[in-house]
């Protein structure tokens, strides 16, 4: 029988949650790198038992951390980010006025088919890549030339915090960032195009015409169709259906289209989660009621899935990494709160249990699928 391993980073450390494909009993290994805050972890589609993890403080500064052995063993890699003047403090620069500053590594996005080739996406925002599984990494400038001089940092900071890889075209990477929004690039890198046509941001971009600026909080896409995205930003849920070109709005009946996650079925291209919450400054989901909503058309017609989250009293937030699937039958759904909860679903949001309860605030949430 396959197995699932969730892999949680929060703000004092990361956990190993493991299961079998029933996902009834859980396994809790943890906390790694206690006091530690871990802002994302994820394992190689390559290799099951390579994984990484992205590790801060502000004292010590960034490190990425490396397992070969399923999360048994962790060595230090990446130790060139704690160079060149104050540790944890990186400054380059590229012509603007203001030098960009490194402060900590937001996502984590292994290859496909390589387990020592991982992108990585900083604050302030870059993008990074190592080939050699992490002990040394090279940035890809290129993509702030896409008017990187008039990006500038939502609430949480600037940050990349998405990264796509499409899988049948190995030169076609998306990128996300707060708050400068969504950008393709179809060589590898080389080059890229601001993605935002159709995302309106009245208040915090009054020109409807920008090509960046907008506040992106998450994109997603099925394998099996890549070139369909979907986005949660900073108000409205939208739809692309020509790898960015476009967008439309698919927020629907949704009871708020304010929220951080969005994440896909791993089975059913169609079949959409998201999690609203009340607002941009009430961080807690509508009515104190924790409801993933789910479409099973693309968007507009959206259902609550509640049967075992709490329905009142509830004051948590779901942030962009904390939802995530597994590719079980029927697929699994996970998220975790900013209250320590991690909860899963292992019938595609149907009914919900708790796996853990009371770990620190969960930043991130990824989920592995193992063969038996």
């Amino acid at each position: 029988m396959a197995r699932v391993r969730v892999l949680v980073g929060t703000r004092k450390g990361a956990f190993l949650l493991s299961s079998d494909g029933q996902r009834r009993q859980w396994e809790v290994q943890g906390p790694l790198f206690a006091g530690w805050e871990v802002y994302h972890m994820q394992a190689s589609p390559a290799d099951p038992d390579r994984l990484y993890a992205s590790q801060s403080t502000s004292w010590f500064g960034q490190i990425i951390q490396r397992s070969r052995d399923g999360g048994r063993t962790w060595e230090a890699v990446g130790n060139q980010f704690l160079y060149e003047g104050e540790v944890g403090r990186h400054l380059w620069y590229d012509g603007t006025p203001h030098p960009w500053e490194f402060k900590r590594i937001w996502h984590l996005e292994p290859s496909p088919t390589d387990p020592d080739t991982v992108y990585a996406g900083a604050e302030d925002a870059a993008l990074f890549v190592t080939r050699d599984g992490g002990q040394s990494w090279q940035e890809l400038p290129a993509l702030r030339q896409a008017k990187g001089q008039l990006w500038q940092p939502g609430a949480g900071g600037l940050g990349l915090h998405t990264i796509l890889l499409d899988p049948s075209d190995p030169g076609r990477l998306y990128v996300a960032i707060s708050a400068a929004g969504a950008f393709r690039s179809d060589d590898g890198g080389q080059s890229w195009q601001p993605i935002n046509r159709g995302l309106v941001s009245a208040y915090q971009l009054p020109d409807p015409e920008a090509e960046v600026g907008h506040c992106v909080h998450r994109i997603a896409l099925h394998p099996s169709r890549p070139q369909v995205l979907f986005m949660q930003k900073h108000w409205d849920v939208m739809r692309s259906d020509d790898a960015g070109q476009q967008w439309h709005e698919i927020s629907g009946n949704l009871p708020s289209d304010f929220g951080f996650p969005i994440a896909v079925h791993a089975h059913e291209p169609d079949t959409v989660y998201v999690v609203p919450i009340q607002s941009d400054s009430e961080h807690f989901p509508p009515q104190g009621r924790l409801q993933v909503w789910r479409s099973r058309c693309g968007g507009h017609d959206w259902q609550p899935l509640t049967h075992g989250l709490p329905q009142e009293h509830c004051y948590v937030n779901v942030l962009r990494e904390a939802l995530a699937v597994d590719r079980l039958e029927p697929c699994g759904v996970y998220l975790g709160t900013t209250g320590g909860q991690v909860y899963v679903s292992p019938d595609g949001g149907e009914h919900w249990q708790p796996i853990v309860r009371d770990l620190p605030p969960v930043l991130s949430v990824a989920v592995q699928t193992l063969d038996a």
